[in-house]
């Protein structure tokens, strides 16, 4: 078996600007620009972000839940109060903060182009 690591996660959006500002302000991700690119360190993994033009043959999001890719989960500590913080800042919940099962809460959001993201907390205080 090849030995395989994380390297990023890639999304392509019509405004990358606005995309990378969204999960710096709502996620607390951290903005890294190169020439003709920008990018954002988010939990210790890569989300690059390419620009979508019309014309470039990308084609619209899907309306989730959809085969393949479903989301991707960002664990944070103190699941409501991280749910309070952002929710005032005006996010959508797709699903509110809930215990799954014992020991594990779990949120979903909205992201930017319709991206589903799970946030969740491990802690032995919800069991």
């Amino acid at each position: 078996m090849p030995l395989v690591t994380w390297d990023h996660v890639h999304l392509r959006s019509p405004d990358p600007e606005a995309t990378a500002a969204w999960l710096e302000n709502i996620l607390g991700g951290v903005i890294i620009r190169a020439p003709g690119r920008i990018d954002v360190k988010l939990g210790g993994a890569n989300v690059f972000i390419a620009p979508v033009t019309p014309g470039d043959g990308v084609n619209t999001p899907p309306v989730t839940p959809y085969q393949g890719l479903d989301h991707f989960g960002l664990a944070v500590k103190d699941i409501d109060a991280v749910a309070a913080e952002i929710k005032a800042k005006g996010v959508e919940f797709t699903r509110e903060p809930m215990t799954i099962r014992p020991g594990v809460r779990i949120c979903f959001i909205r992201g930017p182009q319709g991206i589903s993201i799970e946030l969740l907390e491990r802690d032995q205080k919800y069991a």
